[in-house]
């Protein structure tokens, strides 16, 4: 069993950037999407904040936060 620790906090001093938050993407049922890997597709269902149900055409797929590689059209 590993433990996991929290992440170290940024101290208002430090010298070094806080690290980047990652942009979570916003989308809307409905929405016409597409993915680097399953191509153009329309979105189906929402679990806010957690995913979307996209129907690619021939097969329909869960993309979870942050949805990474898939962009509005």
């Amino acid at each position: 069993m590993t433990k996991r620790s929290a992440p170290r906090r940024h101290l208002a001093t430090s010298p070094f950037k806080a690290p980047a938050l990652p942009v979570v993407k916003e989308f809307a049922l409905g929405d016409r999407v597409s993915h680097d890997r399953h191509g153009l597709g329309r979105i189906i269902g929402v679990e806010e904040g957690v995913a979307m149900l996209v129907d690619f055409g021939a097969r329909q797929a869960r993309i979870p936060v942050p949805y990474s590689g898939m962009d509005k059209l």
